[in-house]
This record gives C-alpha cells, structure tokens and sequence, in this order.
C-alpha cells in the first residue's frame, strides 16, 4: 500500500474519543502505569491495546487501555477537570473549554514527527506551542454495491473517473431501476457528510467573516436544494435524516446503489459484507472536487505528575515503525507523509481515499484546523446547526431562506466574536 502523499490538509471536529491516564494525587496513573482511556478501538481493530501492548514489551511500562462508550467520554474529561483529576492523556475530536487550559505542550514531539502540516494548529495564545496532534485522518468518500451495477449491466466508474453530482445520480438512478434495488443512495445523518457534499457544489461552508461574523455562499444554497430534491423516499429514503434509520445496516442489506460515507467503513465492510462485492470510488463534483478530513486530537495533561512518560509515550507512538502498525491494525489513515501502511486487507480501497485527499479543494481542511483554533480560545460548537436545520429544511417545517439564517445565528451565538 503507498503512503499518501504529502497535502495540505485539516480537519474538521468530529469524534471524541480518549487515551485517559488519571495521573497525579489519587489518580490511576503511575510512573509504570499510564491509564489510556479510548472509544471504539476494539470496533476499530484494537490497533491502540496492540501498541499498549508493544510498548510494556520494549519498555516496561504498562498502557491501560479502557475502552469506554463514546457518549460518555465528554462527561469522563470534564467530571475529571472539575474534580482536579484529570488524566495523563487523551484522544480527543474538540478541545473542551473546561479543561483546554491544561493542556501539555506537546512541541517537541510536534518537531520531530512529520505531521502534514495544516494539521499542527499552534495556540497562539501561548507562545504558538502546539497542544494537540492529529492522531489519524477520516475522510469522506463513496461507496457502491458493485454486485447490483453488474446485475443492472451498467459500467463502473474507472479508477481515476470522476463523475458529477448530475451524472452520478442518472447512473445510480439507472442501476436502480434496472436492478430492482428499493433506493438508490443512503448518506450518514451528520453535518461532515453534508458539508462535504455541500463543498463539492462549491460551498465554502458556514465561513467566518473578518469581523468574527459567519456567512453561507450561493452555492451553499444550490447544494442544500439539491440534497433536498434527493431525499425523495425513491433515490433517498427520508427516514434516514428524519428518523435516525441506519444507513450503514441499509446498505449492507443489499438493496441500496450507493452509499456516502467514509473511511472508517472499510474494516466493518469488509469483515460483515459477504452477500454482494462493493467497492469506494470518488466522490463526484458539481464542479468541485472535495472531501470533508476529520480527526481526533491526541492531547495529555499537565500537572499529572506524569508528564514525561507521558511524552515518552506519545513520541513513541508517533514512530514511524509503531505509527504505521497501528494504521494498518485499526485502518486509518496516517495523519504523518510519506509513510508505507501494509493495510492487511482492502489496499485499493484506501488508495482511493488517498486520491481523494490528494485532488481535493483545500476546503475540505479548513473547518477542522478552524475548530481547533477555536478550542485554544475557549469555543465549542456544541450544538451543531448544518444538521438540526437541514433537517428542519428536509422535513418542510421552514423554507431554504429560514433554514441558513438559523444556521448562520446558532454559529454566531457558540463560536462568534
């Protein structure tokens, strides 16, 4: 598998997951013993326990991994920050402002690690030092049950084709029919799903203006219309944006076309998805060729008493013998250039995703090293509008005009100046 190749990059807020050690007075860290509390990694492979593992091997040192729900790792760190607890480490979507200001500058391990650039975001609140790494990327893409297209007798896309919206959805649409499938595309209920489709029809997002206030281009507009003209109950089902219907398990049924998703979907699919072939291809451009990037944020904390096993251990980690290992375990994509991941399974489908990066806008970087900047000045988007308005737009209950001045007003009353 090659190595994505050196971007300009940047990610935006999504997951919150946690390498938690509880260090200091009464914590659960010790000098041998750092606690590292996580979401999601056995789902992912268990890349992180492999490397806990690996590392009390070489050195002695034991890594707890506590893998805990994912809606309960925001309580975790803030009842943590309040008690004067917090842990040695963490692996974070979003800075919190309840406990950004103990963050441990983490600079040094930042020199010496090649971390694509637009992801080291220095605090320039304290002497530029850089708080938090980008501990893997995600990134937006299709899929397609390839199985229906060969059913239907319709061509495939080729491995450097990229269609638009427009063609996309004729072809799909094509498949469908001719195929007999009960819908034609599913597409995750989240704003970084949507506000990569919207970037492709050329939106720059919800942007930030120079006097702090925030605005939506006409081409966020045109997107917005023609997602909604998608969600039909036909191409769409509604019930998955309404409702909270799965997408992901619609898809896997094999009577779904296409589905809009991600990365992170390439372990799952390919351990639970034996009733039909699929395969990621690009995403289409209506002009504009873009993916949403997102991340997580390794971050430690200071005053734990442990703070250079902590360092230890995150230099390590970033290695690239031991950063590319748990890449390929856990299948992400490296956050570092010019490092060769021997994915076990499903190679090609990474390489798409590689080239997505690689083509697309610089957009698609913005809002996440936005959001992380965001975090050193103590704002959180905790309530995100791109998706509770659409939503509000999808179900009729307020027109286009409505649904982007809510969305621009719930921006500007979280993160505003």
């Amino acid at each position: 598998m090659k190595a994505r190749s050196a971007i300009a990059v940047g990610l935006a807020a999504a997951t919150l997951t946690a390498l938690v050690g509880c260090a200091g007075t009464g914590g659960s860290s010790t000098p041998d013993k750092l606690q590292f509390i996580l979401s999601g990694d056995a789902s992912q492979g268990g890349g992180y326990q492999a490397m806990a593992d690996k590392y009390e091997e070489e050195t002695g040192i034991e890594v707890e991994i506590v893998d805990i729900p994912y809606d309960d790792l925001v309580t975790k760190l803030r009842n943590g920050a309040q008690a004067g607890d917090l842990p040695a480490l963490a692996r974070a979507s979003a800075l919190d402002p309840i406990w950004s200001s103990e963050l441990l500058d983490l600079s040094s391990v930042a020199e010496k690690t090649d971390i694509v650039p637009e992801l080291l975001v220095q605090d320039a609140n304290d002497d530029d030092k850089v708080k938090a790494l980008p501990s893997d990327l995600t990134a937006v893409g299709m899929y397609l049950n390839t199985s229906l297209f060969e059913q239907a007798g319709v061509p495939l896309p080729g491995p450097d084709e990229v269609w638009t919206w427009d063609q996309y959805v004729a072809t799909i649409k094509d498949v469908q029919a001719k195929a007999g499938a009960k819908y034609g595309m599913v597409m995750d209920s989240s704003a970084h799903r949507l506000r990569s489709f919207l970037y492709e029809f050329g939106s720059k997002g919800v942007e930030r203006q120079e006097d702090g206030s925030f605005e939506m281009n006409e081409a966020s507009r045109t997107g917005l219309e023609y997602f909604k003209s998608l969600n039909d109950d036909s191409f769409m089902p509604r019930s998955v944006w309404l409702s909270g219907d799965d997408p992901s398990a619609l898809f896997k049924s094999g009577q779904v076309v296409a589905y809009y998703s991600g990365v992170w979907q390439i372990t799952d699919f390919s351990q639970n998805i034996t009733a039909f072939d699929w395969a990621s291809v690009r995403t289409p451009a209506q002009p504009v060729q873009a993916t949403n990037l997102g991340t997580n944020w390794i971050v430690a904390f200071d005053g734990t008493g442990v703070e250079e096993q902590t360092q230890d251990f995150i230099d390590w980690m970033y290695q690239p013998e031991n950063y590319a290992e748990l890449s390929a375990i856990s299948g992400f994509l490296p956050a570092t250039t010019g490092l060769e991941v021997a994915y076990p399974e499903n190679a090609e489908a990474f390489d798409v995703y590689n080239q997505e990066i690689a083509a697309s806008d610089p957009i698609a970087a913005v809002q996440s090293a936005s959001a992380l900047e965001d975090g050193y000045n103590d704002k959180i988007l905790v309530n995100e509008p791109l998706k509770s308005e659409v939503v509000r737009y999808l179900a009729d209950e307020q027109d286009l005009d409505t649904t982007i001045e809510n969305i621009i007003s719930v921006t500007e009353d979280q993160i505003g100046d």
